[in-house]
């Protein structure tokens, strides 16, 4: 049997199409789990302390910043995990240069960001990656 020239590309639109949408279901990331979690969960502290350094290094400030106040931290779970967290980070009296831990900034150097961070996680091997972050003064 002969198909006719429209029925040939019609035929061949629709198999286009069937295509198109199949490459695209699968570069979609499908979401296996996202849900809140604490700083308890495994992975996470590491996970903080990664974006604490990332940001000190990345602040022009002359002096480090510390999380203060968790906010929110998710877990998204696809072909990788990610964590979407929520801080508060103020200003400390340490200079960049100091890798101790010390006391917030009172008075005039008082300052307190409110930082989101997406962050990449391969926990096994201690690798990360901030995908997206976002401070605002408070």
């Amino acid at each position: 049997m002969m198909l006719r020239p429209w029925k040939a590309s019609q035929l061949l639109f629709a198999i286009l199409v069937a295509l198109v949408a199949f490459s695209y279901q699968q570069k979609k990331k499908t979401f296996i789990i996202v849900r809140e979690v604490n700083v308890l969960e495994p992975s996470v502290p590491g996970t903080l302390e990664y974006v604490t350094n990332a940001y000190n290094k990345e602040s022009e400030d002359v002096y480090n910043f510390r999380i203060l106040r968790i906010l929110k931290i998710e877990k998204q779970l696809t072909d990788h995990l990610e964590f979407h967290i929520r801080v508060e980070m103020r200003r400390t009296t340490c200079f960049k240069t100091e890798k101790s831990t010390c006391d917030v900034q009172k008075g005039a150097l008082y300052k307190q960001v409110q930082c989101y961070f997406s962050v990449y996680v391969i926990p096994w091997a201690e690798r990360y990656k901030i995908l997206k972050k976002t401070c605002t003064d408070s």
